[in-house]
């Protein structure tokens, strides 16, 4: 137990999937201690077997929109040296206005910008010297589509709240990454069948000629954290896609 307590501590909600499982598997393997977060417990068993046997490895069910969740979550991890949120539950929320369901719209900004809220909240106070916050923005924020107005909407949120949090939670360091497509399981709910078309047409157009993968994000993410000169910045993680 001696050894796991000198380890350097991860807590990575939305960690079960996607950008941040992949974050989660690039770090076990150098040696940090993970704790993953997540809503079901179907999709924490996944990541663990996925992840393997590893005794620095923890996974914690807890609802990061609800702030009873998240009290309990931070007194249950210990310290920790970095908090990561790839959290998002967009699903639904891709229609015309028109058609727009306003609670599933609630339920979207709750995921995130009010569970981001709560986690700085709450997470700051157990973080170590020279620690961390990163967020997760998206391209929505400077390429909005049509039916995408939530989604444009929370994102730029998300990122003048990282600005807002790396002044107030000084020394403690706070930014975001901004991916841009990324092909990750979000996009199944998203595009459904269409996935692979709607991908491959983004690819011909990006100026590095391929669409993003988890482990992209997951590669910027670890930068961030380890570089402590940086604070109150959104890292664009897009392929270029704001250039075209």
């Amino acid at each position: 137990m001696a050894e796991a307590k000198t380890r350097e501590h991860v807590l990575i909600v939305g960690g079960s999937s996607g950008m941040g499982l992949a974050l989660a598997e690039r770090l076990l393997t150098a040696g940090v201690a993970v704790t993953i977060v997540g809503r079901s417990s179907e999709r924490l068993s996944q990541a663990r077997e996925k992840l393997g046997k590893v005794s620095w490895l923890q996974t914690v069910g807890a609802d990061a929109t609800r702030e009873d969740d998240v009290e309990r979550l931070f007194r249950s991890v210990g310290d920790l040296h970095h908090i990561v949120s790839t959290a998002a539950d967009v699903g639904g929320v891709y229609v015309p206005l028109p058609d727009m369901n306003i609670s599933t719209a609630r339920r979207v900004v709750d995921s995130k910008v009010i569970a981001p809220l709560l986690l700085a909240k709450h997470g700051a106070p157990r973080l170590a010297p020279g620690g961390s916050i990163t967020f997760t923005s998206g391209i929505a924020a400077y390429r909005p589509a049509p039916k995408g107005s939530v989604v444009a909407a929370i994102n730029g949120a998300i990122e003048s709240l990282v600005y807002a949090l790396a002044v107030e939670l000084a020394p403690i360091r706070v930014n975001a990454v901004s991916p841009g497509w990324v092909d990750t399981p979000i996009w199944d709910s998203v595009a459904g069948e269409g996935k692979n078309a709607a991908l491959e047409a983004m690819a011909k157009r990006l100026p590095v000629g391929r669409i993003g993968q988890a482990g992209d994000i997951a590669q910027a993410i670890e930068s961030i954290m380890r570089n402590g000169f940086i604070s109150g910045t959104v890292v664009h993680v897009d392929g270029g896609q704001r250039l075209v």
